[in-house]
């Protein structure tokens, strides 16, 4: 428990150690950190949510968007980060790249499970009414998905942020991962303390994105939600 208090006592500190010189504040490196995951989920969403519309859309590919996703998946962050020092060095790309390769696969999955999982009589009466094929995908598929495809998102944004901490074992300064990996500076309490921001900034993303998935929801389906998975509708996919 004394840990604990210590630890809430150098996050009202600031990320400051009495007696010590002046050190990055946590409100900064909390900032950075930030930063740094916002990168990675941005790549990551622009990269891996066309290639998971486009399969569900076209119905194929359910290997390359399941399989192949949970083995990209299964690979470690740390031995992503070694495998591109070879190429990219150290520091920010090689972080963005260990992080990219953690967050496309729930996004590559749950967005093909969306598309492909809505009802192809729906499809078909689109189609029916003249809509062309980027027509049902836009008007039809994606708002119809949009639950599913931004709950990979937010899986993915859960994990890009709590992988955040590795940045400081590639040589790159400015995140939360500074005061994790240097105990002898900061202390047990701080180490602590960075872990309960980690953990904090998590769950205010994960509120955040929840929002922006409520907003974006067509009316319907927030009515309607708990009768359609009664229904037997396809679950929420994710690779946690």
């Amino acid at each position: 428990m004394q840990s604990f208090i210590d630890a809430f006592k150098f996050i009202g500190r600031n990320g400051q150690v009495p007696g010590d010189p002046p050190l990055p504040t946590l409100v900064h490196l909390t900032l950075e950190t930030l930063k740094i995951a916002t990168i990675g989920v941005a790549i990551s969403v622009a990269i891996a949510l066309p290639i998971g519309l486009w399969l569900g859309h076209v119905h194929r590919g359910s290997f390359v968007a399941i399989n192949l996703g949970n083995v990209w998946r299964a690979l470690p962050s740390l031995a992503v980060l070694a495998i591109g020092v070879a190429f990219l060095g150290i520091g920010l790309r090689n972080v963005e790249l260990a992080l990219v390769v953690l967050a496309i696969p729930p996004i590559i999955t749950n967005a093909y499970v969306a598309i492909n999982g809505v009802d192809r009589d729906v499809v078909d009466a689109a189609r029916g009414m003249g809509l062309s094929g980027w027509e049902v995908l836009r008007k039809v598929e994606l708002p119809l998905g949009i639950p599913l495809i931004f709950a990979g998102i937010r899986t993915a944004a859960l994990f890009v942020v709590s992988t955040t901490t590795i940045a400081a074992l590639t040589g790159y300064s400015g995140s939360l991962g500074d005061i994790i990996n240097n105990e002898t500076s900061y202390h047990l309490s701080g180490v602590l303390g960075a872990a309960i921001c980690i953990a904090g900034l998590a769950l205010v993303v994960e509120l955040v994105l929840g929002v922006v998935q409520r907003l974006l929801t067509p009316r319907g389906l927030k009515v309607t939600g708990g009768k359609e998975l009664e229904a037997g509708a396809t679950p929420v996919v994710t690779t946690a």
